[in-house]
């Protein structure tokens, strides 16, 4: 005899981290992807479950299409965000987000890579997600869309195509030095920047260096990017001297690269490109650092 086994909220939390790192690199929110995936259990308790044969399968759809929803408007709101987006900061040292034991799934939650899924249609997305981060078969997407196989694998290489030539011009920044060399050139640039050495600092730098600050309107910010090796080499000297002179400086892995927390105030990453700085992003917008310091009080 079969005995059929209901599915049971112990499933439901066994795929809580999928959903929620599924939810994350869709809305590049960790705050909206909290949202979802409590959404996902509102749809989970008032679900006939005994009709749910894999709970996996059916959480990760529901999620899915949520987010889907979600990136529909997000992107109204976005166009109003006041200066520069940046996604949320999220702790990974933790495996919040999932392994990341390969460059690959590294770079599936990098903040570089998040700013490029901006450009795609929220279903390229999802396809673009679901298959480079956690690896599902286009028949497994098809059946979580609600698309054909081959429409799936259409999506995908036009989401690959696009976000490939995005990355074109520097793709090797993709992948940051060992975390000694990290740690060795960051405080070499700091010391740079906080001594006021703009002859150092400047040589410290690619020609095409690209500074990014996300305020979202909340705190002072740059409002663009600032780009070239001098522009940014006086930003960075003002910025650090002005709002960051008196903070406690912590390295800690920040969407799986070493990243500078500056108390619970700001979160600096840094990128090189053959040992010189070739780009920095800040969050500094308070809303964006709310998930990231509740990480941290319970660290």
């Amino acid at each position: 005899m079969i005995t059929h086994v209901t599915a049971s909220d112990a499933d439901f939390e066994e795929s809580r981290p999928r959903m929620f790192g599924i939810a994350y690199r869709m809305l590049g929110s960790a705050a909206e992807a909290e949202d979802t995936v409590q959404d996902a259990y509102l749809r989970w308790a008032s679900a006939d479950r005994e009709g749910i044969e894999h709970p996996g399968a059916w959480l990760a759809k529901v999620v899915t299409n949520l987010c889907l929803n979600t990136l529909t408007s997000a992107r109204v709101r976005r166009e109003a965000y006041v200066g520069p987006w940046l996604p949320e900061p999220v702790l990974t040292g933790d495996g919040a987000l999932g392994p990341l034991e390969s460059a690959e799934q590294r770079d599936s939650v990098s903040m570089a890579l998040l700013v490029l899924l901006e450009q795609l249609t929220p279903v390229e997305r999802a396809v673009y997600v679901l298959r480079e981060a956690f690896a599902y078969s286009h028949r497994e997407i098809a059946g979580l869309l609600d698309l054909t196989e081959a429409n799936c694998r259409q999506l995908y290489r036009r989401a690959a195509g696009r976000v490939a030539a995005e990355r074109a011009d520097a793709p090797e920044r993709r992948f940051a030095p060992d975390p000694e060399r990290w740690q060795s050139l960051v405080e070499t640039f700091m010391t740079a920047a906080r001594g006021g050495d703009l002859a150092r600092l400047e040589g410290l730098l690619t020609a095409d260096v690209r500074f990014v600050s996300d305020g979202g309107g909340v705190v002072n910010a740059a409002l663009r990017p600032i780009l070239g090796r001098e522009k940014v080499a006086r930003f960075a000297v003002g910025v650090l001297q002005k709002f960051a002179g008196d903070l406690p400086v912590s390295v800690a892995e920040v969407n799986g690269s070493p990243a500078l927390l500056f108390g619970e105030t700001a979160v600096l990453l840094v990128e090189f490109e053959n040992g010189l700085v070739s780009g920095l992003s800040t969050v500094l917008n308070p809303e964006k650092l709310e998930f990231l310091q509740h990480q941290l009080s319970h660290s």
